[in-house]
Parts: structure tokens; C-alpha cells; sequence
């Protein structure tokens, strides 16, 4: 799996910021991305130390759109917690 393929991007909520203060960080990743893969790429990409790495996977929700009020399910995500043994991530830019 490529290295851009990992990592889809950054999660950037309440609960991120209050984890960020303790080193560790929320990730989108790839579904079929492996804890090994999500370690290493984060060491290349932010030059971090990576002590552990936990994965969640939020299933997708049943939501009825449309004229018929069709159910559609959108899609699982899987979510990475990111813990650091030295090193930081610049995710929240301080004005």
C-alpha cells in the first residue's frame, strides 16, 4: 500500500485537542491499513517516535434520503490513536 494511501487525513475534534495535550493523535486511515503500516508511515511523514498505535472502527449509519426516503448506509471508518514516545505533531496551528 502506497504512503498517501494510509493516511487520509487528520481527525480534528473536541476530543483530538484534548487527547493532544497527552501526545496522542487521531488519524483517519485506511480500511485495510495495518497497525505496522500506520506506524511507519507516521514516523517517515512527521519524524516522530511512535510508542503505540490503537484503531477504532466506526461502523456507517443508516441515513434515509431522498423523495421515496430510501435507506442508504454510508460508509465504516477507520480511525487511528496515535501515541508518541518523543517528538510532536504540528496539527493545531497557534495563532
Amino acid at each position: 500500500m502506497n504512503i498517501k494511501e494510509v493516511i487520509i487525513n487528520p481527525v480534528l475534534t473536541e476530543k483530538a485537542t484534548d487527547l493532544a495535550k497527552n501526545q496522542v493523535y487521531m488519524f483517519s486511515v485506511n480500511l485495510k491499513a495495518k497497525k505496522p503500516q500506520i506506524k511507519t508511515v507516521l514516523e517517515k511523514i512527521y519524524k516522530v517516535k511512535v510508542s503505540s498505535v490503537r484503531i477504532l472502527i466506526r461502523k456507517g449509519k443508516s441515513k434515509r434520503s431522498g423523495r421515496k426516503m430510501v435507506t442508504k448506509k454510508l460508509p465504516d471508518r477507520k480511525i487511528a490513536y496515535i501515541k508518541l514516545k518523543e517528538g510532536k505533531i504540528d496539527l493545531f496551528p497557534q495563532a
